[in-house]
């Protein structure tokens, strides 16, 4: 018996170093350790939890801690996450976001129901409910000056390209009408303070300006997801930089940097334009020998641009390289046309 245990988890080894199998199957986290003896794939151990809860279809088991069967090893064997990819992601449609390790449980677990139990990319061509061009729904939408939630009625129209908003649920004509190409939507249930939150930010008059939603049951289903590169607190002096350092909410979105008062505000109090190195941007680690502002934060960075320096302390070091980081990524990239007049924009408005 000990015999044939030992030779299964060779077999099982054997599968598991395979190089198609290094990443969890559904959110690319590295060196996975858990496995679907049902679906033939290797995950991470947060994915196994969601797996879990759709026994019918999944049934996991830990490849350090579990015993496997022939059976079991066998299966394995014969699927991976190759196998798995071409059945279950064959027709997965260009707008819709994949998430990674680093996104957060609700977005993971709907992408994994989507795949393995509706099996919604098996097959070309699927009227899916939010993927026939029009989808109409109830959102719990946040009041810029009360902060309270209301139900409000949206309509997204892909044949439109267009966003429609109603204040009332009987109205005809939308309060807000956002053209599809300016809208990023995120979800945000720490931010929002609900599993099922979401965050849509889009340009009016060039200034972006925020929504903040959720849906009842959890099923928000976009077209327009997208991720933020970074956001958090850091504080930030004026442009004469004598002036106390303030705390701020900053959002970076591609090559706007938005700064809040609070997370939750619907209007930006500021953006600055982050260019490409070539056109004279960088991103230095500490600030200016010189700088006066007060600051409590002592971990600084400064944000060079053709015209001034912004100036950013943050709380941590580890906060500090990670804002380098994702400043680092928007500036090594060389910019768009369109970019070239979105930084004419602000120059002209500055």
């Amino acid at each position: 018996m000990a015999e044939k245990d030992d030779k299964n988890m060779k077999a099982l080894k054997e599968v598991w170093r395979r190089a198609e199998n290094a990443l969890c199957a559904d959110c690319g986290k590295p060196d996975p350790d858990w496995a679907s003896h049902t679906l033939g794939v290797f995950i991470c151990l947060s994915c196994s939890g969601i797996h879990r809860n759709i026994p019918n279809i999944s049934k996991v088991k830990s490849l350090r801690m579990d015993h496997w069967d022939e059976a079991q090893v066998q299966f394995l064997e014969q699927h991976g996450n190759a196998v798995a990819k071409a059945m279950y992601e064959a027709h997965i449609p260009i707008y819709y976001y994949q998430p990674t390790h680093a996104d957060c449980q609700v977005l993971r677990e709907q992408w994994i129901r989507a795949k393995y139990e509706r099996k919604e990319f098996t097959k070309p061509g699927r009227q899916l409910p939010y993927s026939n061009g029009l989808k109409e729904g109830i959102l719990w939408k946040r009041g810029r000056d009360n902060g309270q939630f209301l139900p409000r009625k949206f309509l997204l129209s892909e044949q439109d390209g267009c966003l429609k908003y109603f204040a009332k649920l009987d109205a005809k004509e939308p309060k807000i009408n956002i053209k599809i190409d300016t809208i990023n939507a995120t979800f945000q249930p720490v931010k929002i303070k609900n599993p099922n939150g979401l965050q849509l930010s889009y340009l009016k008059d060039n200034k972006t300006r925020n929504i903040f939603l959720y849906h009842e049951d959890g099923k928000i289903k976009s077209r327009l997801m997208q991720k933020f590169l970074k956001e958090g607190y850091m504080e930030k002096t004026g442009p004469r930089q004598r002036e106390a350092f303030k705390k701020r909410w900053f959002t970076l979105d591609h090559r706007r940097l938005m700064y809040f008062k609070d997370p939750l505000d619907a209007f930006a109090k500021g953006e600055v334009f982050v260019g490409s190195r070539e056109h004279g941007y960088s991103v230095k680690q500490g600030l200016p020998a010189g700088a006066q502002g007060g600051f409590s934060w002592q971990y600084g960075l400064t944000i060079v641009t053709p015209d001034r320096e912004y100036l950013f302390t943050c709380e941590t070091a580890r906060d500090q390289q990670d804002w380098i980081a994702a400043f680092s990524r928007v500036i090594e990239q060389p910019m768009t046309p369109q970019e070239y007049a979105i930084e004419a924009y602000f120059k002209l408005s500055s």
